[in-house]
């Protein structure tokens, strides 16, 4: 887990893809206190060992913000971390404060269910996951480090972080959430790059009609991970939504 900032505690939880500590988080622990914990399995896969489905993710992230002694909370989740926060956010109902959904997993229409983040070559992946891989920004994400101990630790976490996901979700992703968010009672704010090829874009508006009190904001220029490719805008965006922070510069 990483924790930085001072604060009102907000909890970040992440994609598929593993916890990295990124910008836009460092943009939000300039005036909170973030909590950024990895999910069970993406660094020790023995914890999926105890670990029997979703359901049980849901009750560990509720021992784990007993065990930190956070009572209420504001919650952002991306991509896979979306689906789990929305879940928390339907089932703690009290407990979440404001729900921030960027990109989230969660929602499955054939017609338009999306594509597996481990199906294709990690060049395909790229296009998938960007709209603009070009962007220096995209670059320093998705480059592997030249140094080979460095490199190995690093496609053992990220293949780490696929594994527990797929844990989560295997075999049929679908998991009824749709039935469950009408019971979401936190200011939800959805988060979406307009160019996502991964999880088609129209999922935002479905999120945001099936949450009482939610509402959409596109992303222009970005795909699955918006907080990469448009910071600066997604920071504005978390800024004016958690009120008691101030406009980002």
């Amino acid at each position: 887990m990483i924790i930085k900032g001072e604060g009102a505690p907000v909890i970040y939880l992440h994609g598929p893809f593993g916890q990295e500590w990124d910008g836009f988080l460092d943009d939000l622990a300039a005036h909170r206190r973030v909590y950024a914990p990895a999910h069970a399995g993406a660094e020790e896969t023995e914890d999926l060992e105890q670990l029997d489905g979703l359901p049980d993710l849901i009750l560990y992230y509720d021992d784990l913000f007993d065990r930190l002694g956070l009572e209420r909370v504001d919650l952002i989740g991306h991509s896979f971390g979306g689906m789990v926060a929305a879940e928390y956010a339907a089932t703690f109902r009290d407990r979440v404060r404001k729900l921030v959904l960027i990109d989230a997993m969660g929602l499955w229409a054939r017609r338009r269910s999306g594509r597996r983040p481990s199906a294709g070559s990690p060049q395909k992946l790229v296009k998938l996951l960007f709209h603009d891989p070009s962007k220096p920004e995209v670059a320093a994400k998705i480059a592997i480090p030249v140094e080979r101990e460095a490199m190995d630790a690093a496609i053992v976490n990220r293949f780490g972080a696929l594994a527990s996901t797929s844990h989560f979700i295997h075999p049929i992703p679908e998991r009824c959430l749709k039935r469950r968010l009408r019971r979401i009672k936190a200011e939800t704010l959805v988060l979406w790059g307009a160019q996502d090829a991964l999880v088609p874009p129209s999922y935002a508006a479905e999120f945001a009609a099936l949450i009482p009190n939610a509402r959409v904001e596109m992303i222009q220029k970005a795909g699955h991970v918006p907080q990469i490719e448009q910071r600066k805008i997604v920071s504005e965006h978390l800024a004016r939504f958690f009120t008691d922070l101030p406009q980002a510069k």
